[in-house]
């Protein structure tokens, strides 16, 4: 068995079909399957099963692609390792949601750049949680920045716990902390109906009995941005925001009960690239400061 190998065994497993896993490779489909039967009578077992017009994985298949993963990072680890230390093409990528992303970029990419000099960072930004999730699964992206939950096939390291703040456009008569019960009425921006994050603000609202009018949906943050600046609307945002917001001339406050969500780093179920494993470190050790 041979590295060429491997990556054909992961590629057909992650595709599910020999075609697009072929497309993938950039090689025929027929010189795919051939390799993959071949492989298959070296090792003597079965590695994929017929089923319509894909394949999917048998279970001694399962723990073959595991390893075969496991050989393929360990692989790209070493050869990183000679560039490692200096000006490289080592590349990082990082999925992130457009809301933590300014955090991401002002606080944890400079303390990680100052350690590791010779490693790009790539920033993915994705509309919200499902996208980064996707990234990760798609191999999109090494490494993702999110709010929790997310699905239990990513593991997940908590970083710190962020206020859901309401920022305002000025002179509207509101408390600070305000009352979850004076979100009734209030007229807000809200991300687009059926997104996950609009699903847990529908919760909260309903939690608390509270009818807000719905000024705007969109999934676009400048265009929430856009209507609290223009007086049209309120917006829940995090509290890591509101600097952003208050320079803006806006006006922030606290809710009571205070809202708060946990934010991570996020990975896929595997040995991470040791680049990544810094990456790691580094955010941990900021979260802990």
């Amino acid at each position: 068995m041979n590295l060429q190998q491997l990556r054909y065994v992961v590629a057909t497993a992650e595709h599910r079909t020999m075609t697009d896993a072929a497309r993938s490779l950039y090689i025929a489909q027929p010189a795919l399957s051939r390799a993959i039967r071949d492989l298959e009578r070296e090792l003597g077992m079965t590695l994929f099963a017929r089923s319509g017009r894909g394949v999917v994985v048998t279970a001694q298949g399962r723990r073959v692609v595991k390893l075969a993963r496991e050989a393929l990072d360990a692989v790209g680890e070493i050869e990183a390792l000679s560039n490692h230390g200096g000006v490289s093409d080592v590349e990082l990528r990082i999925a992130s949601t457009a809301n933590l992303e300014p955090g991401l970029a002002g606080r944890l990419l400079p303390a990680y750049a100052a350690e590791h000099p010779g490693v790009r960072v790539h920033i993915i930004r994705c509309d919200g949680r499902e996208a980064v999730v996707n990234a990760i699964r798609d191999q999109r992206a090494d490494l993702g920045l999110t709010d929790l939950p997310v699905p239990t096939d990513l593991i997940t390291h908590p970083l710190e716990r962020q206020e859901i703040v309401l920022i305002s456009p000025p002179g509207l008569d509101l408390p600070d902390p305000v009352p979850m019960t004076r979100l009734d009425g209030l007229r807000l921006a809200l991300p687009a109906r059926g997104s996950v994050r609009r699903r847990e603000l529908d919760a909260m609202f309903g939690k608390y009995a509270v009818n807000p009018i719905i000024v705007l949906e969109t999934d676009e943050r400048n265009g929430w941005l856009n209507a609290v600046r223009a007086g049209q609307a309120s917006l829940l945002w995090y509290r890591g925001m509101a600097e952003q917001a208050a320079r803006a001339g806006l006006v922030v406050r606290s809710l009571e009960p205070a809202v708060r969500r946990v934010i991570a780093v996020v990975h896929a179920r595997r040995r991470l690239p040791l680049i990544a494993q810094d990456f790691l470190a580094t955010a941990e050790k900021g979260s802990a400061a």
